[in-house]
């Protein structure tokens, strides 16, 4: 019996999505976009500025963005890749709403990031405690990814 994969992922500024679209093709998956029920600006997004609401989220641990749509069926899904970019070395808060929007029980997580400097860090063990129920496995940062090695990782993981 083959699982169920679908990717879901967070997309800031399209490269996350331009991955998670090739890492869907390449494991045959669904394909599920987690957009903000407030979509974020160019300000919003501006890391360089103490007040833009990136930041804010950021350095407040309760915040949680609510999201616009909502996955279908989550429980027809045995494996869910989940992907994000790096802000302020770890996910963006909205992937802790996404986690704690579904029960995960029995679930495979599997992490994948794009980053401008950083790596997956402390992600993972930030994470866990939203899905507690999940088995989380060995996540991935997937800068300029391409399709023939994305193959190869979801083999590695299913």
């Amino acid at each position: 019996m083959s699982k169920k994969i679908l990717v879901a992922y967070f997309s800031a500024s399209g490269v996350t999505k331009r991955v998670a679209s090739l890492l869907a093709k390449a494991a045959g998956a669904d394909l599920f976009e987690i957009q903000p029920k407030v979509p974020y600006t160019a300000a919003d997004l501006d890391w360089t500025n103490k007040k833009s609401r990136s930041t804010l989220e950021m350095n407040d641990p309760s915040s949680r963005p609510e999201i616009a749509s909502r996955v279908a069926d989550m429980g027809a899904f045995d494996v869910v890749f989940l992907g994000f970019p790096i802000w302020w070395y770890t996910a963006p808060t909205i992937i802790k709403s996404f986690l704690e929007s579904y029960d995960f029980s029995g679930k495979e997580i599997v992490l994948f990031a794009t980053s401008g400097g950083s790596g997956l860090g402390k992600t993972e063990s930030a994470l866990k405690p939203c899905a507690p129920n999940a088995v989380f496995r060995g996540g991935k940062l997937l800068n300029g990814a391409r399709e023939s090695a994305l193959k190869s990782w979801v083999e590695s993981v299913k």
